[in-house]
């Protein structure tokens, strides 16, 4: 049985900023329908995963193919509607203050539709109704929890039907019972829409427990991907560090630095 193409594709890419060399040759797929995971230690590049995908940057060298399209490659025009296939939950939920939550969640729909008024609302309810928040329709984002905010910009996430959602931490500063929920919402939503996900998370349990597939970078590569189960059983070095968080492995305490030597003239 041959498997669908996937819906992102990364080959051979390569990234840095200035001297520092963040991806290097780094192959990839995220399969259509499923839930990928993203991990590793800060700075090994997941966030950059995330802008290489949208567009937001360009690959110093390899290709980034969406749908099987090179994004490096695209103009600005392709480039937006490229975008509007996929939606985005940013770190800490990122609403605008100042708009309702419907406002917040309707955003999208009438920046890139010409959805009548009547027909916005319906769609955003019915967007809120999934994410269990249709009755704080009519809050400001000071009025509701950060468990809330981050359902409500889940919700903003989905309004266009997009084919791929990205997030990022998104259980990043969640208490348990609205962590549990965040987690419970992306493998629902994934399932019953037909989505593909992107989740970048730090948080082991719940992100193994609604990943299908799971991809830890470090030291400018993959350490490791396949299923959780898979992962978790890799004997490398940094993902066994990173797994049980261990303070000491190939992921140094220190900041690369001179010699204290250097810094204190022999007085240290």
């Amino acid at each position: 049985m041959s498997h669908p193409a996937p819906l992102v594709e990364l080959r051979n890419v390569t990234f840095g900023y200035g001297d520092r060399t963040i991806l290097r040759d780094v192959s990839l797929q995220v399969p259509r329908g499923k839930v990928t995971a993203l991990m590793g230690a800060s700075g090994g590049g997941k966030t950059t995963v995330l802008r290489l995908i949208g567009g937001q940057i360009k690959a110093q060298q390899g290709q980034v193919l969406f749908d099987g399209k090179d994004v490096g490659q695209m103009q600005n025009a392709q480039l937006y509607a490229m975008r509007r296939r996929m939606g985005m939950l940013f770190q800490f939920g990122a609403l605008f203050t100042d708009m309702s939550v419907l406002d917040n969640v309707a955003f999208p729909l009438r920046e890139h539709t010409r959805l009548p008024e009547s027909m916005v609302r319906d769609i955003v309810l019915m967007k809120l109704h999934a994410v269990g928040l249709r009755g704080a329709r009519d809050l400001m984002p000071s009025q509701i929890s950060g468990g809330m905010a981050r359902r409500v910009a889940l919700a903003r996430a989905i309004a266009l039907d997009p084919e791929l959602i990205m997030y990022d931490e998104p259980f990043a500063g969640l208490d348990p019972i609205s962590l549990g929920t965040a987690a419970r919402l992306i493998r629902t939503l994934n399932d019953a829409l037909g989505l593909t996900s992107v989740v970048v998370s730090h948080d082991l349990e719940e992100t193994f427990h609604v990943a299908d597939h799971v991809v830890i970078l470090g030291a400018g590569g993959i350490a490791a991907q396949g299923t959780p189960e898979q992962v978790q059983a890799n004997p490398d070095a940094l993902v066994q560090q990173f797994i049980h968080a261990r303070p000491n492995g190939p992921v140094p305490f220190h900041y690369p630095a001179p010699s204290l030597e250097q810094d204190f003239g022999g007085r240290a």
